[in-house]
């Protein structure tokens, strides 16, 4: 009898889990989805634009709330901001549903997988959209401050050498798997719509360039991780923002500075049309 009645009740989430999941796979929820995706894309590009200034020596922040700060000024900033708030939640949604509904009809092994990285993107995708949110009422955080808070928090607990050692070596994780990515043309799926076309092959450059730069960016911001814990010096984990502006005082400095800027705005012009064109 108690069998049954588990049964019943593991059949019962399963229908449930079934209607969700038909409720989430709808056309709304994937142009909500791509929206929040380009609204990444553009600001990838905007940081690309305030490095490629740094290197000709003007000012900004090349970060995320530097590019949000930018259109938030613009005539149209607050219902731009408010509507890449809503695609950003909405792609948050959609990676939710990617790393529990959908996740369950994948092999055990993948499926793992599939909880960790989309559940990861929910999470970063959702952050965004809070960010997006805070900059549209005109309260807009600082990332490198944060950064620094962020890091000063670990220091001062238990752990917190450990704790930054594992941030750092994360960020620094991410930055290889995108560096590899771009390398590897493993981004080629993503935009199969362009394969074997003379369009496809300068979108294939665009991809690599864009990756492997997003990967060096990512990479200098985990070594900054890692100086912090080695002097334990929270300062000196100062973002994205901070990482480059370093390059400024190195004597190739400029020339990495501006590798990376123009990698930076190839990468959203790539993600750019992923949003368009890609495969959701």
């Amino acid at each position: 009898m108690t069998t049954d009645s588990s049964a019943d009740q593991q059949g019962l989430v399963g229908r449930a889990a079934d209607a969700v999941e038909q409720a989430t796979d709808t056309r709304a929820l994937d142009v909500v989805a791509r929206l929040g995706f380009a609204a990444l894309a553009v600001v990838h590009i905007l940081i690309g634009l305030i490095a490629l200034r740094l290197a000709f020596g003007g000012n900004g922040e090349a970060e995320p709330t530097g590019a949000l700060e930018e259109v938030a000024e613009g005539h149209l900033g607050t219902p731009a901001l408010w509507i890449c708030a809503v695609g950003c939640a909405g792609l948050a949604l959609w990676q939710l549903s990617e790393a529990t509904l959908r996740a369950r009809h994948l092999p055990t092994g993948k499926r793992l997988g599939k909880h960790v990285s989309s559940g990861a993107l929910a999470v970063i995708y959702g952050s965004m959209a809070g960010t997006f949110a805070r900059f549209a009422l005109g309260d807009g955080p600082d990332s490198s401050e944060s950064t620094v808070d962020f890091t000063r928090t670990l220091l001062g607990s238990g752990m917190g050498l450990f704790l930054v050692f594992v941030t750092a070596a994360v960020i620094l994780g991410i930055g290889v798997h995108f560096v590899v990515k771009g390398l590897r043309r493993g981004f080629r799926p993503e935009l199969r719509k362009f394969e074997d076309t003379r369009r496809g092959r300068m979108i294939e450059v665009v991809g690599v360039v864009g990756h492997v730069a997003k990967g060096l960016a990512l990479l200098l911001v985990g070594g900054l991780f890692v100086l912090a814990g080695l002097h334990r010096n929270p300062q000196e984990s100062t973002g994205l923002d901070g990482s480059l502006k370093v390059l400024q005082y190195h004597p190739l400095g400029v020339y990495v500075l501006t590798v990376i800027a123009v990698g930076l705005v190839c990468y959203g012009v790539f993600a750019v049309i992923r949003a368009v064109f890609g495969r959701m």
